[in-house]
């Protein structure tokens, strides 16, 4: 097991702990799939309850919740915030992609783990991160390449981050996890696996490495550099006797 991995597990179960044994609320920063899935492995191998969320349902990058209300009879609500990024002249603003939003806000300081997912709509960026980093980014945070910026600290999350569905039907030989990816993204057997050696692909989560994994109704499917999908089950067998399955993929 690599050293990252064990020092990841051994502060995970030490915030765990502290969180019982003080009565109080503890996170985590955010987490990647992999690292999301080891805490997960570990967390359930030692029966300790958590929760996990990164600002909307699409986030990838996640922050782990110690503490609920039945143990300590009050909520609290996750220390996320989401900064939005606009053009100071949207005419002359450059096509930015999430490595340009991410490469600029680290170089201000910013460690990666303060920083969730970032999301592009138009010309907009916004930037999921730790509250206590919100305003020092949205302050600081004024050039993104060739574009000049302005920043503001959402008072919550803004609609344009509600999730939107496209429906598809795939044919498919079989509901394994391979086989459905493959085809929804047309990308050929031999590539799909190879985001399964890579651990690229989450379900519910949960980084997957078996790619011969059955999907069940209501499992929600991330493929890194991809998308994400959640799948809905069959609808039945088409002429050629594939499996109809319905997918809705977050747009």
């Amino acid at each position: 097991m690599p050293e990252n991995e064990n020092l990841l597990k051994k502060r995970i179960i030490e915030l765990a702990e502290r969180s019982y044994n003080n009565s109080q609320y503890l996170f985590t920063n955010f987490l990647s799939p992999a690292e999301l899935s080891d805490c997960a492995e570990v967390l359930q191998k030692n029966r300790i309850r958590y929760q996990s969320f990164g600002g909307t349902e699409m986030a990838e990058r996640e922050v782990i919740k110690f503490g609920s209300t039945e143990e300590f009879g009050y909520d609290m609500e996750y220390p996320i915030s989401c900064i939005v990024v606009e053009p100071n002249l949207e005419k002359f603003a450059e096509e930015l992609n999430h490595r340009d939003y991410l490469g600029s806000i680290l170089n201000l300081g910013i460690e990666r783990d303060v920083i969730g997912d970032i999301y592009i709509r138009g010309k907009t960026g916004y930037v999921i991160c730790l509250s206590k980093m919100a305003e020092y980014i949205a302050e600081n945070l004024v050039k993104i390449r060739h574009t000049y910026v302005k920043c503001r600290v959402a008072d919550e999350m803004p609609k344009a981050l509600e999730p939107e569905f496209e429906n598809s039907i795939v044919s498919a030989s079989s509901e394994r996890c391979d086989i459905v990816l493959a085809k929804l993204y047309h990308i050929s057997r031999t590539e799909a696996l190879e985001l399964f050696r890579e651990k690229k692909v989450c379900v519910n989560g949960r980084v997957v490495e078996s790619n011969s994994r059955n999907l069940k109704e209501g499992d929600v499917v991330s493929a890194r550099g991809y998308g994400k999908f959640i799948y809905r089950g069959v609808l039945g067998v088409n002429k050629k006797e594939k499996l109809r399955v319905n997918i809705d993929r977050y747009v």
